[in-house]
């Protein structure tokens, strides 16, 4: 690019937004997303997953050992502690990468991982789940619950894990996929004993509209960086073409019913203020309540959809 050509600012931060984000995030975006198209902007390409789907990730910390391992469609990355295993083995957290069901794979949660591994001392099943446009719903569903129940009925023998200290955990999509299955666990015969479920900045109800209904953030928010109403539609579209599909609970979890919602396990929600996504995820969360279950929520203020995931030292461009 000559100097005489105007560089295009793609991803501009909108003027309403500008008083109300962290000015942290403001100086990263204008960074790292500012100047690069949005997977909704420019025609797909597959070559889009070899970026991570959030910039500014912290790097991998080391643990005992990585190993991959196939399954019948898909495969796990499996992070073991340093050290021996407690008695009775190790605790477990499944989790799921972000991508809106269509970007990130086994490497976007690497550093995540990595971090859970060591610091809650336990190992961590990362799941690269089948991705839309290729491949649509119900797989990534079909993966997570083959990734459960493999880990339930073999993780001791082939892990080291206790079975009955098992948590599941995602991001954005990857928190879609968590709460559905939780409530797969109580559906398994017999019922697969959860303990925890993490759920950052999660999808739970894909029947949401650009005109705030149910959910107003959708509307409070429809100028927000990162994560526009636009982007998210799209990824619905490739991932869940068929409209009749959006209101099933294992697409759209808040949707489940009521008796699966009372053996879900205790809940952490994280969700952020400016966010299309925020008023489905505490949605959820008193729903979750309502049916009895211990429930935390936090909420992030300042923040945008992907602010969670950039956990790494940022460096700014000068500006």
């Amino acid at each position: 690019m000559s100097d005489t050509q105007e560089r295009k600012a793609w991803q501009p931060i909108h003027p309403d937004f500008l008083p109300k984000l962290l000015p942290e995030y403001i100086k990263h975006h204008n960074a790292t997303t500012l100047w690069s198209p949005s997977v909704h902007q420019i025609p797909w390409d597959p070559s889009f997953r070899q970026n991570p789907p959030v910039a500014g990730g912290s790097t991998p910390l080391k643990v005992g050992s990585v190993k991959d391992l196939p399954f019948s469609k898909c495969k796990v990355r499996v992070f073991t502690p340093e050290g021996n295993p407690p008695e009775g083995g190790w605790p477990v957290l499944i989790y799921f990468h972000g991508g809106g069901w269509c970007l990130g794979d086994v490497n976007t949660e690497n550093a995540f991982s990595t971090n859970a591994c060591k610091r809650a001392n336990c190992v961590v099943v990362s799941v690269d789940y089948r991705l839309g446009p290729e491949i649509q719903y119900p797989a990534a569903v079909e993966d997570a619950e083959e990734t459960l129940n493999w880990v339930f009925k073999n993780g001791a023998s082939e892990l080291g894990i206790n079975a009955t200290k098992i948590a599941v955990g995602g991001s954005s999509s990857g928190g879609n996929l968590a709460a559905i299955i939780t409530h797969k666990a109580a559906l398994s015969n017999p019922p697969i004993p959860l303990t925890f479920q993490v759920l950052i900045v999660p999808v739970v109800d894909n029947t949401a509209s650009t005109n705030g209904v149910p959910h107003a953030s959708w509307k409070e928010n429809e100028n927000t960086p990162a994560l526009s109403p636009e982007k998210m539609i799209w990824f619905r579209a490739n991932y869940m073409p068929n409209e009749a599909d959006w209101p099933k609970w294992d697409s759209s979890p808040i949707f489940a019913p009521a008796e699966l919602f009372a053996k879900a396990p205790a809940a952490w929600i994280g969700v952020a203020e400016l966010d299309i996504l925020r008023d489905e995820g505490l949605a959820y969360g008193e729903k979750l309540k309502e049916a009895g279950v211990d429930v935390e929520i936090k909420i992030y203020k300042g923040a945008p959809h992907p602010i969670m995931a950039q956990d790494g030292p940022w460096k700014w461009a000068d500006s």
